[in-house]
């Protein structure tokens, strides 16, 4: 099925192993448009591995635009070249995962030399020694590494996570609310259960198409929302029918707005007002630039309608795979009742956390993680204005690791992701991140991340843009 290697001696994680040799087999034309990629499951027994690193590549080749979901169907690779989905492939002339046998020649990427990836984090900011330490502490302190732990989460993580989201986010809420997981798709797929009789739920639109997606295959009718400057459109909300809905309040993906107070407070009156939940996606709330932090929505609710969803993926590694949410008191009981639902991430990893936690670490860790996004956000944008002025506009960056540039041109945004590719810059458009056809703006939009980027590289990838599209811009 697949001719694909994995190293268990390599530095990178399996999943981003898996990710990147799918990504080039799919550019180089070894895995053909309209090819069906194979079931977890399938990919599992062949490889003898866990599911968590498939499902995570999938979703990563997913959000990038490589593939899209046929809902019960499964996932189809798109071609590359045209980014549009491909008519599936004949089951005569499907090729397994394979570079050696490609089914066309297609021409080979230029090689990258800057990657504006909205999804990286610093590599060089994560405390390999300290987390090493309190791996070793972990092993030698417990007596349980060979007893499977709570399903929940290991309590005494859970304890200092809640004392931390009060203090941080100012989340309410005891340890027994909170389910430890190992990652957003963990959670969602636990929510569907316990959200079994709310069939209908709002989605951001444009919002993150991995999370739609497995509320659709889970049988939800997803209503797209509009994304307004103020984050989802409540005014469409309440015309709906939804009695659920998914937000990412404090920095909306991918468009960038911060849902201010008021329209959360009126989000809450129409959830108090039709009993309807609030998924509160907090995945990058630990960086804001401007003003003062904005409480969680789940703080300020006091009927609670708010399931709070956060990651350590943007503030530590997504490598761990380790997230945690916040069940509203209703649904953590009803939770109690269906444990066959949970199933936490490594005991070890998680006493490692809580050491982190309760040694101080992860708190300066934080500091210096926003110390350095907070630079390389300033040089961002003062590059940008530098090279380019009032021919682009920058919004969405009040927060977050990303911003979204408007380019005052009339060519479209895949004419611009060309461009810039032919300098060696990567940029990318999320057009996979609509559920339905947008109506096109009058100046084509893309999608910046810096979080993985130095500020040297800034520069260059920078410049390389405005050499690639001096000439196209209004």
């Amino acid at each position: 099925m697949f001719d694909i290697l994995l190293s268990t001696q390599s530095e990178q994680p399996m999943y981003i192993q898996l990710y990147r040799q799918m990504r080039d087999q799919i550019r180089n034309g070894g895995i053909s448009p309209g090819t069906r990629l194979p079931s977890v499951r399938s990919v599992q027994l062949q490889m003898n591995i866990s599911k968590t690193p498939i499902e995570t590549a999938y979703q990563m080749l997913l959000a990038e635009g490589y593939v899209h979901s046929k809902p019960r169907s499964g996932l189809y690779v798109i071609d590359p070249h045209t980014d549009k989905p491909a008519s599936p492939a004949h089951p005569d002339h499907v090729r397994a995962f394979s570079a050696m046998h490609p089914t066309r020649a297609e021409p080979v990427p230029q090689k990258v030399a800057v990657d504006f990836d909205p999804s990286a984090v610093d590599e060089s900011l994560f405390p390999l020694r300290i987390w090493r330490k309190m791996l070793h502490e972990a092993l030698d302190s417990h007596a349980g590494v060979c007893r499977y732990g709570d399903a929940q989460g290991e309590y005494s993580l859970r304890l200092v996570l809640a004392e931390y989201l009060k203090n941080s986010r100012g989340v309410n809420c005891s340890p027994e609310q909170i389910v430890v997981g190992s990652g957003i798709s963990y959670s969602i797929d636990v929510l569907s259960k316990l959200l079994s009789g709310r069939q209908t739920i709002g989605f951001e639109e444009p919002g993150f198409a991995p999370v739609r997606e497995q509320f659709k295959h889970n049988g939800f009718q997803v209503i797209p929302i509009p994304v307004t400057d103020k984050g989802l459109s409540l005014d469409e909300l309440e015309k709906s029918d939804a009695n659920a809905v998914y937000v990412t309040p404090s920095h909306q993906f991918p468009l960038g707005p911060v849902m201010p107070y008021a329209e959360r407070e009126r989000l809450l009156a129409w959830a108090r007002a039709r009993r309807a939940y609030v998924l509160e996606d907090d995945y990058d709330g630990e960086f804001r630039y401007f003003g003062k932090p904005i409480s969680s929505l789940q703080g300020i609710d006091r009927d609670g309608r708010v399931i709070y969803i956060g990651t350590f993926s943007k503030a530590f590694t997504p490598a761990l795979r380790l997230n945690y949410m916040v069940l509203p008191v209703e649904l953590a009981e009803k939770m109690q009742r269906m444990p066959y639902l949970l199933n936490s991430p490594s005991r070890i990893d998680q006493w490692a956390m809580q050491a982190f936690f309760e040694q101080g670490h992860w708190y300066r860790h934080i500091r210096r993680m926003r110390n350095a996004y907070r630079k390389k956000h300033q040089r961002f944008v003062e590059q940008l204005q530098l090279h380019f002025g009032e021919r682009i506009e920058i919004t969405g960056h009040s927060a977050g690791l990303h911003l979204l540039v408007t380019i005052r041109t009339d060519r479209c945004s895949r004419t611009l992701l060309e461009l810039a590719s032919q300098q060696g810059v990567r940029v990318y458009d999320f057009s996979q991140m609509w559920m339905e056809t947008p109506r096109t703006p009058r100046y084509p939009q893309l999608y910046l991340g810096f979080g993985g980027t130095s500020e040297r590289d800034i520069e260059l990838g920078v410049k390389l843009l405005q050499k690639a599209w001096h000439e196209i811009l209004v």
